[in-house]
């Protein structure tokens, strides 16, 4: 059975940004690609897309109905593979979401062997250290270090989160090293907003560290420039102060204790992904097995290393 070529031309609509990129794609006049959408639009009898001078987006409907269309033709499309034999190589556009920081570090080292591999992907990335909505931001993966993956995808682990708590030792000379988890209460606290309290383990204890940061921000990447001047204790993760901690800038504090190790790293995607989104996904997991950053701490212990 063969898709319904309005609903192919509304994903390519979407897809490609505009209704003249979309009639370039389709080798169809821009008028023609109106008309046919003017009609799948009357057929459903709601309005999918948002038409502003400076561009298009989806109506929230309209963005369910593209998340729904993509996973249908990109099945339909791999059904005819199986039959046909063929393996459809990875193209097209790709959108994928990460947070700065962690794109900066770990994924942007990564794309240019992606890309001469693949080069027909048209790749765009979008960094944020906010929650993206897959459908309405139109994002084929996400990057997510999270707890709690989002029902209604499909979510790849692909690395731990291992967090450390940290300082430099500019900052340990003057005020001391602190022996216990309560003892940080005498200390100045790093943490971006909402990363305060802190739950930190050890095989068969805990212990939560209230407070607040002794400077107020929104940017992780602040806390790690902070704490790598000397301002104050902060909690890490390995990929974001590894290097630090291999290095001498920043040292580890209360080497025996850890954070929760519920966050991980995921990519988050739908049911049925292109094969530029698997390859993409597959490259990133090649890659992160096991993860270089946790090669960067000397100290990790097999306690550690299991709590984790």
């Amino acid at each position: 059975m063969s898709a319904d070529p309005d609903h192919a031309l509304f994903v390519a609509i979407l897809d490609t940004g505009s209704i003249a990129a979309a009639a370039r794609v389709l080798a169809i006049s821009p008028a023609m690609v109106s008309k046919r959408l003017a009609r799948l639009e009357n057929r459903l009898g709601t309005r999918l897309i948002e038409r502003t001078t400076r561009r298009l987006h989806p109506t929230p409907v309209g963005a369910r109905l593209h998340a729904d269309l993509t996973a249908i033709l990109s099945a339909l499309a791999a059904a005819e593979a199986r039959v046909t034999g063929a393996v459809a190589a990875p193209a097209g556009p790709l959108r994928v979401a990460a947070p700065a920081s962690f794109a900066r570090l770990h994924i942007a080292p990564l794309l240019g062997d992606f890309l001469r591999d693949h080069p027909a992907v048209e790749l765009e990335l979008s960094l944020s250290d906010h929650v993206v909505d897959l459908a309405a931001d139109r994002i084929d993966c996400a990057i997510r270090i999270t707890a709690h993956p989002p029902a209604g995808h499909v979510a790849r682990r692909l690395a731990g989160n291992r967090r450390v708590v940290c300082a430099s030792p500019a900052y340990l000379a003057e005020h001391g090293a602190p022996a216990t988890p309560a003892a940080l209460a005498g200390h100045r606290l790093l943490a971006a907003d909402g990363q305060l309290p802190w739950m930190l383990l050890r095989p068969t204890r805990r212990a939560l560290v209230t407070g607040t940061s002794h400077v107020r921000t929104n940017s992780s990447e602040i806390v790690r420039e902070l704490t790598l001047a000397g301002v104050g204790i902060a909690l890490r993760s390995l990929w974001d102060v590894g290097d630090a901690l291999a290095d001498g800038r920043l040292v580890r504090v209360l080497p025996d204790w850890a954070a929760s190790h519920d966050l991980a790293i995921h990519a988050i995607h739908g049911d049925a992904p292109r094969p530029a989104v698997t390859a993409f996904v597959d490259h990133l997991a090649a890659r992160w097995s096991p993860p270089p950053w946790e090669a960067l701490d000397s100290h990790a212990t097999s306690d550690q290393l299991r709590i984790n």
